[in-house]
């Protein structure tokens, strides 16, 4: 159907490249105001945020630069069973996690109040934060939040991993849609249906999407440079999300270990989908993690998020990377560059010659 704005002039950009949003640590304000400052849309992952943090977070970005940005946030901050955790249940929820606090010398913890901050309080701050953008995953936020982004000139951008889910955002108002396909690294949100049931490539989306939805769609999943920002432009995406090609850079969150598989070529091609992680489905790099938790019963989300984001503190200080997450998205293995500097420029210098698109 295709819109008559693009992605760039909603968002001010230069060009029309979006860094994918990182959370639990591995967004940075400089990563995404370097990204920002060189004409993209800077993402910062901001759903283990405080509304306090979250405040200040967007505080600080205005301050270290003045191109757009997005707050992410995840509008679903529960499953089933995530939320009013009983001691019982914590406690048999420890047991499984026990060896390897023990393995990694950590103290098991108490059981937190609440396992993640509530998505209601985060929207909140975050329109009292009026960030340039409002980037959301796993789901929709109510009209109200919607109408009110609107009123403050907030732009907003929803994810979808389905023609359903696409229509349902364009439904219900939103500026812009990412369309992300199964090739992405990270967590895949879903809301219409299971993650194992809404499969589909980057490829097959972006097309379906872009020639059904009035409102511009970004392309996510498998494209880490310039060829495929092409690409997805070319099959009606306005624009393209790169993920795992921002997290390899110095500037993010990730740890040196993480870097070094993540520029291994013969370890970043083995990725895969689990939800050992967080209790979400997700894709990260094959390891000791995944394998043993994935063949166990997994705890729902946040707490399991909750049980390992204890054990990735403790791998970071040891610089393992055998029991943490390892995100990275399928074409990892054509990873090239190790600064924002160097992956902006190698970026748009292809990109600048692709195609514009009106979708």
């Amino acid at each position: 159907m295709g819109s008559s704005a693009t992605a760039s002039e909603l968002l001010s950009l230069r060009h029309p490249i979006v860094q994918g949003p990182f959370g639990g640590g591995l967004s940075t304000i400089e990563l995404v105001s370097a990204v920002a400052d060189r004409g993209g849309l800077g993402s910062f992952g901001a759903h283990v945020l405080s509304p306090d943090a979250l405040i200040e977070t967007a505080s600080r970005l205005r301050s270290r630069t003045s191109g757009a940005f997005a707050l992410n946030l995840w509008v679903s901050d529960h499953d089933a069973g995530g939320i009013d955790v009983s001691a019982d249940a914590f406690a048999d929820y420890a047991a499984r996690f026990a060896p390897y606090f023990a393995e990694l010398a950590i103290d098991m913890p108490d059981q937190p109040a609440r396992f993640h901050e509530r998505f209601e309080d985060q929207a909140e701050a975050l329109l009292e934060a009026r960030p340039p953008a409002f980037s959301f995953v796993f789901g929709i936020p109510s009209t109200s939040i919607l109408e009110a982004c609107r009123a403050r000139d907030i732009r907003t951008i929803g994810a979808a991993t389905s023609l359903k889910e696409a229509l349902a955002l364009e439904a219900a108002g939103v500026d812009m849609i990412v369309a992300t396909g199964f090739e992405a690294g990270g967590h895949r949100p879903s809301f219409l249906a299971r993650a194992e049931d809404s499969l589909i490539s980057t490829a097959a989306l972006t097309q379906i999407v872009a020639r059904r939805v009035s409102v511009p769609v970004i392309a996510a999943g498998g494209i880490v440079d310039a060829a495929g920002i092409a690409a997805a432009r070319q099959l009606g995406a306005s624009a393209a999300q790169l993920g795992t090609a921002f997290l390899a850079c110095a500037e993010s969150g990730t740890t040196d270990a993480h870097r070094q598989v993540l520029f291994d070529p013969d370890r970043v091609s083995d990725t895969v989908l689990t939800r050992s992680y967080t209790g979400r489905l997700a894709r990260g790099v094959r390891n000791r993690l995944i394998d043993e938790l994935g063949a166990r019963e997994i705890a729902p989300f946040p707490v399991q998020a909750w049980f390992v984001s204890q054990l990735k503190a403790a791998c970071a200080r040891q610089e393992r990377d055998d029991l943490t997450s390892l995100y990275a998205g399928q074409s990892a293995p054509n990873l090239a560059y190790r600064t924002v500097a160097e992956l902006m420029s190698a970026l748009t210098s292809g990109a600048a010659s692709a195609p514009a698109s009106a979708a």
